[in-house]
């Protein structure tokens, strides 16, 4: 389980990537990728193609990364998801809040 970060400064924009599973053992270091760049005009990208499983921990964590970046007027799009993890953010209706490709 691993977390990135790469913050884009000619673009304003940070991407997470996050490999292995994403659960509650993620839960601090997923805090604290973002937590030095969240102004309201960044955009945030979280790149899910290496990422293995998802619980409900990491759609707590996803909810509040978007409280924190701005809530409705925050800009957080979720890319390059497995099939497997498509249905579960399809399930908990997260196309709703974010921007799911």
């Amino acid at each position: 389980m691993a977390i990135s970060a790469d913050f884009n400064q000619e673009k304003n924009e940070l991407t997470l990537k996050i490999s292995g599973n994403f659960d509650i053992n993620v839960y601090q270091k997923f805090g604290d990728s973002y937590k030095d760049y969240l102004k309201s005009d960044v955009q945030i990208i979280i790149d899910l193609s290496e990422t293995e499983y998802m619980d409900s921990s990491a759609l707590g964590m996803l909810l509040m990364l978007r409280e924190r970046a701005g809530g409705e007027q925050s800009d957080i799009q979720i890319i390059n998801c497995t099939p497997g993890i498509k249905k579960i953010l399809a399930t908990a209706n997260f196309q709703r809040l974010f921007k799911i490709e």
